[in-house]
């Protein structure tokens, strides 16, 4: 067409509904004279299907064109109009995205463009003289391009590289890529580490995730993808590299899990002579550097927990402090509170009740959900329940157990927990590391409950990073009975703990520390073992691991290795904290699906019987039928 035209005023999205519209320019080509008179505003009222604008009292331009609820129809206005200021009234006949609009009357028809503030480049349009397709797309997209109804991700998937052209995804890949490039800015220039390469082809190392197996040519050889550079980057420090990093792709074969990507990326570091306290500060100075300065400023140091200061606390060892909602030991308090299911458990050994409570929450928290963290507690906890009470007014307790409770017992409860009336208390008795484990767990999902109810919980703003220490060196596994590795094989006792291993290995603590943003495990690390026979002893006699399927790594320690330690950084988790991305899966360019497929490529894929005996494969039958493919 031979002109646009200019509003200054939203357009609704409702379709066929009567419209008016004021301060309407003309534009023809560049040479042309503009007419935008600011002094000339109007004021817009709304109704239910209407938009009236009314008129300033006086307009050189308006005045004389007759009616005073508009100034043509839709079908009138011509190149010689240029420069006029008009008044529209008409049917919207389209629209797209708010900004851009056709409106009808029995007259005809007028293309409109709103200026749109919220946009840079809201002020200005650009007039097109000519265009040229470069390359034609298919007509039938799949999904379009918006911000809004967006396809399910299964389908986002298929057709990633489409995806990737959301906003979303194109400004979370950017920052992903800027962060990490002042990370190694920092790593390099300000503290001298040299970045290297390990390998990813490597053999299995025991004690750890499940590991993706490759066949080699060799029969009955095969490599492991490393599930983290561990031994890789501590054999740097053997080698004299006292500062190594890189972002390393590591692998785990975890199967379906929410959330997890069989590949991911990691911040990898290691340091020779270093000690915890040093490796922390390296990191919250690391990260201070590297966070995006449109996010709200974070400072060091960060907070420090430790362990069971996190488990007592918040019931879990990553805790989210954005929010209050502690757990508070109240065994005491149910010693002689009159229900005598209550007092039989707390007085049995290695019993606790511990409770917290969540404000306000009487109305949200149902009956129904109420039964499902019941059943929660059976399934997942092997706990008999778990007792959620209402607050009253007199500060007595409302639920199923309660009316088997005195009075007084209530009221000390409410009091110890420092409860008002409409909150709920939640309180678990049981085994102290289920109990933990359970209301750690109700915690979280309570906040959500609650969020998604309106109420704020946790202020999406903040970023709260602690670090934890002291962890357990080692675990019980409670099917095997085996003693396993909370960090890893590679960690190092505390220094008071160190004769714990000879004695009760589960009673040491070790030099771990893991990194915690906002509930999630965003850094882990440790100082490590340099000592060859104890690192023996860890393998052989406390996780009866043969230490020949390490011995290249047990060896290298044998040649002078230095006392070191380090650290690894989710990358992805970190981004997408930054973010705030509903998953890693919206800061990685092509990611698996939860199940591990790419839904894109068809990976994981089948391959030719050629490539079956170049590798020494046969494939299992499938349920006692043959397939002929791969017989």
């Amino acid at each position: 067409m031979d002109s646009l035209l200019r509003v200054f005023s939203r357009v609704t999205k409702r379709q066929r509904n009567l419209l008016a519209v004021s301060r309407v320019v003309t534009e023809a080509p560049k040479s042309a004279r503009m007419c935008i008179r600011e002094s000339h505003t109007r004021s817009l009222l709304t109704s239910k299907n209407k938009l009236f604008l009314h008129k300033s009292p006086y307009c050189k331009v308006c005045h004389t064109v007759g009616s005073s609820l508009k100034s043509h129809t839709c079908g009138e206005l011509r190149v010689h109009h240029v420069g006029q200021e008009v008044t529209l009234r008409g049917y919207l006949q389209f629209q797209r995205m708010g900004k851009f609009a056709v409106l009808r009357d029995a007259f005809g028809k007028t293309q409109v463009l709103i200026k749109d503030e919220e946009m840079a480049t809201g002020k200005i349009e650009v007039l097109a003289h000519s265009y040229q397709v470069l390359s034609r797309a298919r007509h039938d997209l799949p999904f379009l391009i918006r911000d809004f109804n967006k396809p399910k991700e299964q389908l986002r998937l298929k057709y990633r590289y489409l995806d990737l052209r959301h906003a979303e995804l194109q400004k979370n890949l950017r920052l992903k890529s800027q962060v990490a490039k002042k990370m190694r800015d920092y790593l390099q220039d300000k503290e001298a580490f040299v970045e290297l390469t390990t390998p990813t082809l490597s053999v299995n190392t025991p004690g750890g995730a499940q590991e993706f197996v490759v066949p080699s040519r060799l029969r009955g050889k095969f490599y492991s993808l490393v599930q983290s550079p561990q031994t890789y980057k501590q054999l740097a420090m053997i080698g004299g590299f006292d500062k190594y990093f890189q972002f390393a792709v590591c692998y785990r074969d975890e199967g379906g899990k929410p959330d997890r990507q069989p590949e991911f990326m990691q911040v990898d570091l290691e340091m020779a002579n270093v000690t915890m306290s040093e490796v922390k500060c390296l990191i919250e100075n690391l990260l201070v550097y590297s966070w995006p300065s449109n996010l709200p400023a974070i400072h060091a140091p960060f907070p420090v927990l430790t362990y069971t200061e996190a488990m007592n606390t918040y019931g879990v060892d990553k805790p989210d402090t954005r929010f209050e909602w502690k757990l508070q030991d109240v065994t005491h308090l149910l010693e002689n509170c009159g229900a005598s299911v209550l007092e039989k458990a707390v007085t049995s050994p290695g019993t606790t009740a511990r409770a917290f409570i969540i404000p306000g929450g009487q109305s949200q928290i149902s009956k129904k959900m109420i039964t499902s963290w019941e059943n929660l507690a059976k399934r997942e906890h092997n706990l008999p329940g778990v007792s959620v009470f209402y607050t009253l007014e007199d500060l007595t307790l409302k639920g199923n157990i309660a009316k088997k409770m005195n009075p007084a017992s209530q009221k000390e409860l409410t009091k110890t927990l420092r409860a008002q009336m409409e909150d709920v208390l939640v309180l678990s008795v049981g085994p102290t590391n289920k109990v933990l484990g359970l209301l750690g767990k109700l915690r979280l999902l309570a906040a959500k409950v609650m969020e998604e109810s309106g109420v704020a919980v946790r202020n999406q703003e903040h970023f709260n990073f602690l670090w934890v220490i002291d962890f357990p060196l080692f675990e019980l596994d409670d099917d095997t009975g085996r003693i396993l590795s909370v960090h890893h094989p590679f960690t190092l006792p505390i220094e008071e703990d160190s004769h714990y291993l000879y004695t009760d290995p589960l009673k040491a603590r070790s030099q771990h520390y893991d990194l915690v943003l906002n509930g999630c495990e965003v850094g882990g690390g440790s100082i490590r073992i340099h000592n060859p026979a104890m690192q023996r002893y860890v393998l052989q006699n406390i996780m009866d691991i043969d230490p020949a399927s390490l011995g290249f790594f047990t060896e290298a320690l044998e040649f002078g290795a230095p006392p070191h330690g380090g650290i690894a950084l989710g990358f992805d988790r970190l981004i997408a904290e930054m973010c705030g991305a509903n998953s890693i899966r919206d800061v990685i360019a092509f990611p698996k699906s939860m199940e591990g497929r790419c839904l894109m490529s068809g990976a994981p894929g089948d391959i030719t019987h050629e490539e079956q005996q170049r590798y020494h494969i046969s494939i299992a039958q499938d349920d006692g039928k043959d397939n002929p493919e791969n017989s």
